[in-house]
């Protein structure tokens, strides 16, 4: 018999097995066929939402041939790469002039003869909504135009082509409100358009923007501002143009090379797509060494694609093995009828190509028809649409082979152990004493030894590739440990009842099915619990040094023009009515020595300061500035460096330092209202001391024997006539000591206020003091829609104030990404657990019989399945649990390395990297997914049994 006569017998033989055990086969073909789906849906997912060279284009250019843009630095010569996105000076050029210097450039000059071309600027603006104001961006472009076509398209309604119509962009008209027909107001010069349409940009799907044909908003804005002194121009982005070339000729590289020598860069697509030698770019020689080393990103896509192959390897192999045993007397019988080790080990082969070869086109089949199913939710997801389904071939037939393969490598250790059998074994179903290899678990124990060694060497040297290697040295040397720990399940049993000990016991036994099963669980929750460690940790981190703008559950009303006297009253009716406010307002105020500083067109050395003067000395110095600072920070705690940090003396040191209206020095006008509502100081002797006209200080700091410094520089514009009476002359400085209430130092951190001064200080000081906005307390965040209504109602009342919320301390997608991973690990889980349970049930029917036949009540096998199912999966989660530690650990060290060495440029800087466990996510990991993997196990096992003879 040749080789290939004996495999098409083998073929011939493990197909009709499959064909005859349905069940089996069709587990075996779902774990083949599922991580086939998912690596050929992210194939094509990944593929065809990267946009090609061409669509890149096309989103730039539409069906332009290029797009000329003048980068402002007038006609000076410059150097571009082909890609039109890469540009830079010569060094030879002449020395560029200022802005109001610069000679125009003549763009269009530049263009090839024959060519036409379409203008396009944006400018940023506010316009109205449904619900209020927003901000958005306008640009003007003929969107038209079929040059246009690819890169905006048209949804809804019609294109606008008068100067009174306007499109937007089906992103803004949700969050907006508005719909087609709707008038939109642009605020400033309040121009009013129509909008005629929706459009997306097939590049870039959440855009929230507005267009305009040329001419429509831009220009007569600016004769509007030029006529009203109130309005403030619009500022412009930098004029493109979009250039189609002479028919058949387009824009080559001498079009572009010619646009550079006028300081015009192109972005030309016959010459992205066909660039020029290097020899005729000038500045290919400056750009050497730009290349970039993926050997890391790589390591990780073969690191994980070897991982995922193992796991479906883990989980498919005692199915096989299951089928060999049952199919021994079959193997047998080639055996008797002359068939050699190799051809029997053949037909188990042949087994895992058949199933491997089904699983995988059934894969890839899957994977097509799914992503073609929901391509429409993929590009809204990813933001951008599909220029086409993009299939490379050599890849699907690449995931289509390691589906063949992992099926092949499945069935190779069942296929030895068949080989190796007996010819008298197989035909009698005695299946022999084998013993567990006592080498495998003291290799593996090295193993783990050493790849945790390895991880936390790369973690506390920074070097992430001895991490990522260390990582998956320990998970393989717990993968060898795992059959011991399975045979010591066994032992746990004793004093149980009689179904757990029974589960505990076959467990134990068959470690052959089970050992591969809690592997393929470990290997899941362990990647799952290794990133949300991480990512737990990376968020406690972001809580620990965040610095909040306001007090947590308060807005701020702060007004921004003080030219004019502010309308607040109307401003604060504004706030009440739209946002969710819980409780009372609290105003305050600001003050300064002299003229107004917040006004835009006062020079610097025209505004009066006001500062309180901190005391020298060692009482009043933040230990983490200066000498010895270093060697402190070093040498303490993460929280008593916090401390520290938030201590009076070094609470306003860091560079970070907020404020929310006022000037550095955080002196404010209150009363005792402004100290309970947002300081949080609800204290009668603070309140007291202002009502008597005491200040009241939060940051002890600045106090010396109970009074502060107040140093005061008054200068006075002429046309400040208040300040002129109220003190003539010139230029004056005036340092006072005033007797200060100091608040305890826990209060020093207040966000935006050092010291809350009375109204009748301030007269007395002889300051400036308006009313600068108020400050509410919050029930939750508002909406959108709450904070359009608020801006429009603001805008109304004529003052240009504007609202502040205080900033969260942590992004909500930390905890959908710990959900996403939890529900991953916990379905894999499920199929692990069902998968051993199945097998279980068919290698153990003849057990169950005998257990049947002896009396035990139907509900044993019931609950004997769920106890099964429940071992597999509790054991998987736990060993995963301590697998993924491993990595998040290691990581976190490299994070400490990094957090040390910036500690030790600035003391200021914190250290802190904590190592949190996700209870939440191990939780319902060990307890929520194993119990419910029993209680499905046992909810669909039938509790009846048909008695059949027992051969043997």
């Amino acid at each position: 018999m040749s080789l290939f006569s004996g495999w098409r017998a083998a073929l011939r033989i493990a197909r009709r097995d499959a064909v005859r055990a349905k069940g089996r086969s069709a587990l075996v073909v779902a774990m083949i066929a599922l991580p086939v789906l998912g690596v050929t849906a992210a194939d094509l997912t990944y593929r065809s939402a990267l946009p090609t060279l061409a669509e890149e284009l096309t989103a730039d250019l539409g069906a332009a041939d290029a797009l000329f843009t003048d980068q402002g630095m007038g006609p000076v010569r410059l150097e571009q790469m082909p890609d039109g996105i890469m540009w830079q000076t010569p060094e030879d050029a002449p020395e560029t002039l200022p802005d109001d210097e610069r000679k125009p450039v003549d763009v269009p000059a530049t263009f090839p003869k024959g060519s036409r071309h379409l203008t396009e600027q944006s400018v940023p603006a506010s316009v109205t909504t449904r619900h209020g104001i927003t901000d958005t961006q306008i640009t003007e472009l003929s969107v038209a135009d079929p040059l246009l076509r690819g890169r905006v398209e048209l949804t809804d309604g019609a294109y606008p082509r008068a100067e009174d119509e306007i499109a937007a962009t089906d992103a803004f008209i949700e969050a907006s409100g508005l719909s087609i027909g709707d008038r939109v107001t642009v605020r400033g010069p309040e121009q009013v358009y129509t909008l005629t349409g929706a459009v997306e940009l097939p590049a870039e799907l959440e855009a929230r923007s507005l267009f305009a044909v040329p001419g429509a908003v831009i220009a007569p804005w600016q004769k509007t501002a030029d006529g009203d002194k109130e309005i403030l121009p619009p500022q412009a982005s930098n004029l493109q143009w979009l250039v189609q070339g002479p028919p058949g000729a387009g824009v080559t590289w001498q079009d572009v090379l010619t646009a550079n020598e006028k300081g015009v860069v192109v972005r030309a697509r016959q010459v992205v797509l066909d660039p020029p030698p290097d020899s005729e770019v000038p500045m290919a020689a400056h750009m050497q060494g730009w290349e970039t080393d993926n050997a890391e990103l790589t390591a990780a896509a073969l690191t994980v694609a070897a991982m995922a192959v193992l796991e479906i390897v883990l989980l498919a192999g005692p199915a096989f093995a299951v089928g060999a045993r049952r199919s021994r007397r079959q193997l047998g019988l080639v055996g008797s009828c002359g068939g050699t080790r190799g051809q029997v080990r053949a037909v188990v082969l042949a087994g895992g190509a058949v199933l491997g070869g089904v699983g995988a086109v059934a894969g890839v089949g899957a994977g097509f028809g799914l992503t073609v199913l929901f391509r429409p939710m993929i590009e809204d997801f990813t933001g951008n649409r599909f220029g086409e389904l993009t299939v490379r071939p050599w890849e699907i037939l690449a995931i289509a082979v390691l589906g063949l393969v992992t099926g092949v490598l499945a069935a190779l250790a069942p296929a030895i152990v068949a080989g190796r059998q007996s010819i008298l074994e197989s035909l009698t179903g005695h299946r022999g004493t084998r013993r567990s290899s006592r080498v495998l678990p003291i290799v593996g124990s090295v193993v783990l030894a050493g790849g945790i060694a390895v991880a936390v060497y790369g973690g506390v040297s920074g070097n992430t590739t001895l991490v990522a290697g260390g990582s998956v040295l320990a998970e393989l040397g717990l993968l060898g440990c795992i059959p011991v720990i399975v045979g010591f399940l066994g032992r746990l049993g004793r004093r149980l009842p009689l179904t757990p000990r029974i589960a505990l016991r076959d467990a134990a036994r068959n470690r052959g099915r089970t050992a591969p099963a809690v592997a393929a669980v470990m290997a899941a929750v362990a990647g799952s619990v290794a990133i949300a460690t991480y990512t737990s940790s990376s968020a406690a981190e972001n809580d620990y040094d965040h610095q909040p703008n306001l007090t947590a559950g308060t807005a701020a009303l702060m007004t921004f023009d003080t030219t004019k006297k502010a309308d607040l009253p109307r401003a604060r009716a504004a706030v009440e009515q739209n946002y969710p406010v819980s409780g009372g307002r609290t105003d305050l105020g600001r003050l300064w020595a002299g003229s107004d500083c917040s006004v835009y067109y006062e020079e610097e050395n025209g505004c009066g300061t006001l500062a309180i003067v901190k005391p020298t000395g060692k009482a009043h110095s933040c230990p983490l500035k200066g000498k010895g600072a270093k060697e402190l920070a070093l040498r303490i705690s993460a929280d008593e460096h916090k401390r520290l940090m938030n201590s009076p003396a070094c609470v306003d040191e860091s560079s970070t330092m907020v404020t929310f209206g006022t000037d550095e020095n955080k002196i404010v006008i209150g009363d005792a209202a402004l100290l309970t509502s947002y300081v949080k100081l609800d204290d009668p002797a603070a309140a007291k001391a202002l009502a008597e006209g005491t200040p009241v200080l939060l940051n002890s700091a600045y106090a010396k024997d109970g009074e502060v410094t107040l140093k005061a520089v008054h200068t006075y514009n002429e046309r400040d006539k208040e300040m002129r009476a109220l003190h003539p002359g010139k230029v004056r400085t005036t340092t006072d000591r005033l007797k200060v209430y100091v608040a305890p130092d826990r209060y020093a951190s207040t966000p935006g206020i050092r010291m809350v001064m009375p109204q009748r200080t301030a007269d007395r000081l002889g300051l400036h003091s308006e009313e600068d906005g108020s400050i509410y307390t919050l029930n939750r965040e508002p909406t959108d829609a709450e904070r359009q209504g608020a801006d429009a109602a603001i805008e109304q009342a004529g003052n240009r104030a504007y609202v502040m919320t205080a900033n969260p301390e942590r992004q909500g997608d930390d905890e959908a990404v710990l959900l996403i991973l939890a529900l991953f690990a916990g379905v894999v889980t499920l199929g692990a657990a069902a998968i051993t349970t199945g097998l279980s049930k068919a290698d153990a029917e003849a057990d169950l019989t005998t257990l049947s036949a002896v009396g035990a009540p139907p509900g044993v096998r019931r609950s004997l399945t769920g106890f099964q199912c429940l071992v597999v999966a509790l054991t998987g989660v736990l060993l995963g649990t301590a697998a993924g530690i491993v990595p998040a650990v290691a990581l976190r060290l490299t994070d400490l390395r990094e957090a040390l060495a910036d500690m030790r440029a600035d003391p200021m800087e914190s250290a802190y990297t904590p190592i949190v466990l996700p209870w939440e996510t191990i939780a319902l990991l060990a307890v929520v997914v194993p119990v419910l993997a029993g209680l499905l196990a046992a909810a669909l096992t039938s509790s009846r049994l048909k008695l059949a003879r027992r051969a043997g």
